[in-house]
């Protein structure tokens, strides 16, 4: 594969950033192996933005050749307080449920789980030993303490906010994984963004190479209120680049909000319930969770030579020959929200269906069970 098809891989949706697209031409060029990661924390049951979403830039970046690693993050789950601090339930859940969760995501996203390496953080961390803590004093002492501060939104929280200092050492510990792991390009959310950029900036002094980021989009969660979106709306309007950012991350699909996250083994019922109950504003498709579902997840995974969505009460088919016709269709108002809430549930319903049996009738329902047993709070 040329340099140019692989790019091509790396830009292709749900990629939001390519950081950069020059490094990345130039390592190409001079035949360095590409070595990627995408580091997750251990937070319960996996819905669709982690599952889904994470794993198709996961199966993209197979598809290019390169080597890929996700890590399974224990020990920042733990900071992070994760499972309610238990680091004992963090591994159990990150060896168990958590792990075969990501490989059947991968799976049905096109993927394969075996040419994937899942590396728990701990075993890392035993393995390297003082290796590895060089490497989180080197990152720590090229970066400063304000710096740090102002890049926990990674942590899932706030700026301001109260911190042990536990939480302190989570970004070195961060980007000490990435040239611990001896990777080239890195992988995340944009909310990871902060930690990237910060591995960029030390990595030629500190390690001697710079590494590439690619950051993917953030799903938003389910149950996004006008007054959220009318907000989200306005600071991007009036270009308040931080503001904005801080408020994509935190309406972002969480498992912490049961209203807000389709998890990947869900029925079929729970699906279609939580699907009708999302915001989806009638006209909108900027910032509307069910077009973000359509359009990062359906238009991936779906191959139809015709997409026809039904008009509930009429009973009338429409038919359209792309999903950015569907789009465009919606925008004019002429797909009801509720028909394209049916249509959406319908497909993801379809697409997840593999997922849902390995986990209720499969080898992985013991999984579910054992999650169960140490009440996961979903």
């Amino acid at each position: 594969m040329d340099a140019e098809e692989i790019i091509k891989l790396v830009r292709r949706t749900p990629t939001e950033e390519l950081l950069t697209e020059e490094r990345l031409r130039e390592y190409l060029n001079q035949g360095i192996k590409l070595r990627h990661y995408i580091g997750l924390e251990i937070s319960g049951y996996v819905h669709i933005g982690t599952g889904i979403i994470c794993m198709e830039k996961v199966a993209d970046f197979q598809r290019a050749g390169i080597e890929t690693i996700v890590f399974l993050a224990d020990y920042h789950s733990w900071i992070n307080r994760k499972l309610g601090g238990d680091l004992d339930t963090i591994k159990r859940v990150a060896g168990g449920y958590f792990k075969e969760a990501l490989k059947q995501s991968l799976k049905v996203v096109g993927g394969d789980p075996d040419k994937t390496k899942f590396i728990m953080g701990s075993e890392l961390y035993e393995k390297e030993g003082l290796k590895y803590f060089e490497n989180v004093i080197k990152v720590s002492m090229k970066t400063t303490l304000s710096r740090v501060r102002r890049s926990i939104t990674i942590m899932g929280r706030k700026r301001g906010g109260s911190l042990d200092f536990a939480q302190l050492i989570y970004v070195p510990m961060q980007v000490a994984d990435i040239f611990t792991l001896k990777v080239n390009l890195a992988h995340g959310g944009i909310d990871q963004r902060k930690a990237h950029v910060i591995a960029i900036d030390v990595g030629e002094k500190a390690f001697g190479y710079k590494p590439i980021a690619v950051h993917h989009h953030l799903i938003m969660g389910l149950d996004l209120t006008s007054k959220e979106w009318n907000a989200i709306i306005k600071a991007k309007m009036e270009g308040r680049r931080e503001v904005f950012e801080d408020s994509v991350i935190e309406i972002k699909m969480s498992k912490s909000r049961p209203g807000s996250a389709i998890f990947i083994h869900d029925s079929e019922d729970e699906i279609k319930m939580k699907i009708r109950k999302a915001f989806c504003p009638f006209k909108q498709v900027e910032f509307n969770p069910i077009i973000e579902i359509l359009e990062y997840i359906i238009s991936r995974n779906i191959s139809e030579d015709e997409i026809v969505i039904v008009n509930e009460k009429t009973g009338e088919k429409m038919s359209f020959e792309s999903f950015d016709e569907v789009k465009r269709a919606y925008s004019e108002g002429k797909i009801h929200p509720l028909d394209l809430k049916n249509y959406v549930a319908e497909k993801l319903i379809e697409l997840l269906k593999p997922i849902r049996k390995h986990f209720r009738e499969g080898s992985g329902k013991s999984l579910i069970e054992e999650m169960e047993s140490i009440r996961i709070t979903r």
